[in-house]
């Protein structure tokens, strides 16, 4: 696990700036939010991914773990975010009209490839030791451009 704090300290700042703003954008446009179908869970969805960054960064942070503590928790973490989020996903999907199903394909495709790396880093770790830890470098890029996104068309698209 050398050489990689700070890396993980700046994870933990980044996803905490993120997570506040995103908050205060949704208050702002909260009334918006509610109004449209889909998007109270859209904005869910972007806390969670975030949320996941900051706690999984966090818990690497603590000093002393093995490298099975470590992938246990990667895996764990990364297997609860994901069941939850595929499933609220599916739920939003139902509720679309069937015009605007295949963009919320590409948003769930895109939820999909920020969260599985985690699945693959904790199995990594687990199986072959630290070198498993690269595996979280796509998965928090990733997640922070789909929280981005999120954010963009909860604060900005939303007013269109």
């Amino acid at each position: 696990m050398n050489g990689w704090e700070n890396f993980f300290i700046a994870q933990v700042g980044a996803s905490a700036a993120l997570l506040g703003l995103i908050f205060v954008g949704v208050s702002i446009n909260l009334t918006r939010i509610l109004s449209l179908p889909g998007l109270p869970n859209r904005a869910l969805l972007a806390l969670i991914i975030l949320l996941t960054i900051l706690i999984v960064s966090s818990l690497l942070l603590v000093p002393g773990q093995t490298l099975t503590l470590v992938g246990i928790e990667i895996l764990v973490i990364g297997l609860f975010v994901w069941i939850t989020v595929t499933s609220i996903d599916v739920n939003i999907l139902r509720t679309r009209k069937r015009q605007y199903r295949m963009p919320y394909i590409v948003n769930i495709v895109l939820t999909q490839l920020a969260l599985l790396p985690y699945i693959v880093a904790g199995i990594s770790v687990l199986t072959h030791g630290a070198g498993g830890l690269y595996w979280l470098v796509p998965a928090i890029l990733i997640s922070f451009a789909k929280a981005i996104l999120d954010a963009w068309v909860l604060l900005v698209e939303i007013n269109r």
